[in-house]
């Protein structure tokens, strides 16, 4: 059975360019064969096969894992370039096979309307900013009048306050002397009249003290007057044609703003009636002729990279979780077997394929092509990508690795003379030999076991 295996893995490289749905139903042939033929040989059972061991030694040497594939070469980079709004052609720039530099002018709409519609924009645009520019303005002066207003105020409430206040305690000095004076007269008053009349006049000499002290007091707390009251009218008056002209700011900026949206858009549809190159590459087709009229969605130029294309392949559900975006890739092209070329993987699909009930995943492998090779779109191609690699490692043959009752890997190396059991950690594989990570050295022997079937007298073996 090693034997057969062994032949299964060489026709699978051999055969690397065939489906997978292909290879599996060669694989269930041969295999069908082969167990028909042992049937025939040996009906009864027994040994199949023979076992041979011979003694290899632990080398260093490098070491590439891949899981190859095969598809059809295609383009990586293409775009279908439309105008995005609707129009009639005036100018095509280019033809089919044309090389093109980025940024290089490809095909133009009319433009009369559109350029028309941006001028009245820009001015609309301007005149909003005027407006916003004069309201401003207004602001400011509304500002600085309530600031003037204010410090009018101030200045009267100084100024008139001053000789009022004065007036008031005059007439509180003046009130509280002819108390005085009226309670001295009452007290050296002898006669009845005399003492009725000065005891009035101390009883309205108190209601006059106290009514100047009021109106002191009030003066003090509030001082006002006709000037400083017209004054404090002006503030308020300025106060409320700041917050009036304030409200006027915030329409003007919003017609502002859609001024500048109406002129951003008048700008992005003039751009649109450009088609320009968005990469250097080849005219593959124009589809539309000058004079056509066309829709915003429709194909004008299909634009092509022929220096970068793509291969893609379908991987085993087995062999797709080593595959990782990043990796090198070496491409064969079926037409070209002697020029190898070198790719990436760019794309891994999260969605699987059935495939002859076999589980695949979609996995794309970018590669630049050289100038002048001759590949063209749709060729048939085959790719190993490599999954890992190691440079001056130690390595075994991978029949030399068993496994103990635990599932562990161990060898059996020659030691003295003698054969002993070791336990070995190991790295990748490429299906023949095994890295070894730990447990031998450069230079031991351990023993490799090879199976091959007995000899028949008939059978295809």
């Amino acid at each position: 059975m090693t034997f057969l295996f062994a032949l299964l893995r060489r026709l699978r490289e051999l055969l690397t360019n065939v489906p997978v749905k292909v290879w599996r139903i060669v694989a269930v042939l041969l295999l069908s064969l082969v167990l028909a033929s042992s049937l025939s040989c040996n009906p009864f059972g027994g040994d199949e096969e023979e076992t041979t061991e011979q003694l290899v030694e632990v080398v260093r040497g490098d070491l590439t894992v891949t899981v190859s594939g095969s598809g059809n070469t295609e383009i990586s980079n293409e775009m279908k370039l439309a105008f995005g709004i609707g129009g009639r052609v005036d100018k095509i720039y280019v033809a089919e096979g044309d090389n093109v530099t980025e940024g290089k002018v490809l095909a133009r709409l009319e433009t009369d309307d559109l350029e028309l519609a941006l001028t009245r924009a820009q001015v609309a645009y301007t005149q909003a900013q005027v407006a916003v520019t004069e309201a401003e303005v207004a602001i400011t002066q509304a500002e600085v009048a309530r600031q003037t207003a204010e410090y009018e105020l101030e200045e009267a409430q100084e100024l008139f306050a001053e000789a009022e206040i004065r007036q008031a305690r005059t007439a509180v000095s003046e009130a509280r002397s002819y108390l005085e004076y009226a309670e001295r007269q009452l007290t050296q008053a002898s006669i009845t009249s005399d003492i009725l009349r000065w005891s009035n006049e101390v009883a309205f000499a108190r209601e006059k003290l106290r009514a100047a002290e009021v109106r002191l007091d009030e003066m003090l707390a509030t001082p006002d007057t006709r000037e400083v009251a017209l004054k404090r009218l002006q503030v308020a008056l300025a106060e409320q044609s700041l917050e009036l002209v304030k409200q006027s700011l915030e329409p003007v900026k919003q017609s502002l703003e859609l001024a500048r949206q109406s002129l951003e858009q008048a700008r992005r549809q003039l751009d649109k009636a450009t088609i320009t190159a968005p990469f250097a590459g080849v005219v593959a087709d124009v589809a539309v002729d000058e004079k056509d009229t066309v829709s915003p969605t429709i194909t004008i130029i299909h634009l092509i990279d022929p220096d970068s294309m793509e291969l893609e392949v379908q991987v085993d559900e087995i062999d797709v979780p080593g595959v990782k975006t990043g990796q090198r890739a070496i491409i064969e092209v079926d037409a070209l077997p002697t020029l190898p070329l070198e790719g990436m993987v760019s794309f891994i699909s999260l969605l699987p394929a059935i495939e002859a009930g076999v589980t695949v995943y979609d996995v794309k492998i970018r590669f630049d092509v050289p100038e002048g090779i001759g590949l063209r779109v749709g060729m048939s191609a085959s790719v190993d990508i490599i999954i890992a690699e190691g440079n001056n490692v130690l390595l075994v043959p991978d029949r030399a690795i068993k496994q103990d009752n635990q599932g562990n890997p161990i060898v059996e190396v020659m030691v003295n003379e003698r054969i002993e059991e070791r336990a070995v950690v190991i790295g990748s594989s490429d299906g023949y030999q095994t890295e070894i990570l730990e447990g031998l050295e450069e230079g031991e022997k351990v023993v490799e076991r090879r199976s091959k079937p007995k000899p028949s007298k008939s059978g295809l073996f």
